[in-house]
């Protein structure tokens, strides 16, 4: 009979919401095992189908078993350069859990096991490298995406320059997910781990403005384009340029880049008591709950569908409830007004919404339903776009209406020797979706470059 799934210990919820410490504390050695032994070993493992990048988790999962942390990291490096973020903010649940043949009985916890694996040599050891190919290759953007092509790259020989257009590198990783879900201490060792590799990173790079792609293409042999979706989305509503309303995109560059929640931090943030987040992903939740850890008495995340169509990962969705955030589903924004001039005082007028009996995704707005609420920090978390930067100062590089580079299946551009991936090329995803696309356009690279 098998057991039941094991559940790693999280920080209490009144404790958690006012600092940043992590709050999944993660796997030990022995739970590790004792979860790592509940695996069947199927003969067809569904789940390895189910993960974007192909990792061999019965394989990694049975080392664990067995108590070889070490050699179960290095299954999973085979196919995945990051394993302990993926454990900590890929959706496991919709990937290769929803794919085990115990999910009714409670799936494998892959994440948690691929998080423990990682961490247990933290940045890996040193990657035993090809001979060189003699060839040069440019990642541009040090997101999930071009993390993975430039590792893969120089597996494959190549001679990589990682290109950043922040100080710091790791893109969203650094930017977007906060400390509390991703310490930024396990994006610094991956990082360090691909300079250990050879990698030469040069921040404060805007490809557009610092350099042209014909800049890079003189250059190198091989470009590749990670440059991620870091142009924020609006509702384009009356009074949404009002001081105390901003995006969910700079709230979250401000806390988790520039330290924005330290007391002598040279980029403040706004610090709402009752802050108002609009939309419901991922992005949305940590938009919420760090809003509660800079002090918010009151924080309500605004929806305009119903709960089984909230993007964010369940977890996230029950974390968020735990620590107090409240949820308004079925409202949108109608208007953001602000009131008797007193400053920093702002209200929202609110439409309910109900689903359309056609098309769910699509709610229609009830007649003669506004009302006012009030609140004093107003944070859009409504999606991004790719930066227009890029293609502004590379007319050649094809994008579709909202900017989106356009590829073919191995992320070729309409530039000859010029590859794209990640958010840069689909719109925002998933980090593992995005570090997917960068291993195919390396393989790709790779091909083309040893073609004969």
């Amino acid at each position: 009979m098998v057991s039941p799934r094991n559940v790693p210990p999280f920080a209490d919820s009144e404790t958690r919401k006012r600092n940043f410490e992590e709050v999944n504390k993660g796997f030990d050695a022995e739970t590790a095992v004792s979860e790592a032994s509940r695996c069947l070993q199927c003969k067809n493992p569904r789940c390895r189908q189910g993960c974007p990048v192909g990792v061999n988790i019965p394989a990694f999962v049975n080392e664990i078993k067995n108590r070889n942390f070490e050699k179960a990291r290095e299954i999973i490096t085979a196919d995945n350069n990051l394993p302990s973020i993926c454990g900590r903010v890929c959706p496991q649940e919709t990937q290769c859990e929803s794919q085990c043949v115990l999910s009714r009985l409670g799936s494998v916890a892959i994440g948690a096991l691929e998080r423990f694996a990682g961490d247990y040599v933290l940045g890996g050891k040193s990657v035993a490298l090809p001979e060189k190919l003699g060839l040069k290759a440019a990642v541009v953007g040090a997101g999930p995406a071009g993390l993975s092509a430039a590792a893969d790259l120089l597996k494959y020989g190549f001679d990589v320059t990682v290109y950043e257009a922040f100080h710091i590198a790791g893109g969203v990783l650094s930017y977007g997910i906060p400390e509390f879900r991703l310490p930024k201490r396990i994006v610094r060792a991956e990082i360090d781990s691909l300079k250990a590799m050879g990698a030469e990173i040069v921040t404060n790079a805007v490809i557009g403005k610092s350099y042209t792609l014909d800049d890079l293409k003189d250059k190198f042999d091989y470009i590749f384009l990670g440059t991620g979706a870091g142009l924020p989305v609006f509702m384009n509503i009356p009074g949404e340029g009002l001081n105390g309303v901003s995006s969910a995109n700079e709230f979250l560059t401000r806390v988790n880049l520039m330290k924005a929640m330290l007391p002598d931090s040279i980029t403040p943030v706004q610090r709402g008591k009752n802050v108002v987040v609009v939309g419901a992903g991922n992005v949305a939740m940590d938009a919420a709950r760090t809003a509660m850890r800079l002090g918010a008495d009151k924080v309500t995340v605004v929806y305009r569908r119903s709960r089984d169509e909230m993007p964010a990962r369940k977890e996230e969705i029950e974390h968020a409830e735990e620590e107090g955030i409240r949820f308004m589903l079925l409202t949108s924004p109608v208007e953001v007004l602000g009131k008797d001039k007193v400053e920093g005082l702002k209200v929202i007028k609110m439409r309910l919404t109900e689903p359309d009996e056609k098309n769910r995704r699509r709610p229609v707005p009830i007649e003669n339903s506004e009302f006012e609420i009030e609140c004093d920090q107003v944070i859009m978390a409504l999606g991004t776009s790719p930066n227009p930067i890029l293609k502004r100062s590379a007319p050649d590089l094809e994008t579709d209406a909202k900017g989106v580079i356009k590829v073919d299946e191995n992320g070729l551009t309409s530039v000859d020797r010029v590859y794209a991936g990640g958010d840069a090329a689909t719109g925002a995803a998933t980090v593992i979706l995005a570090m997917s696309a960068g291993k195919r356009a390396a393989a790709a690279i790779y091909a083309a470059a040893t073609k004969k």
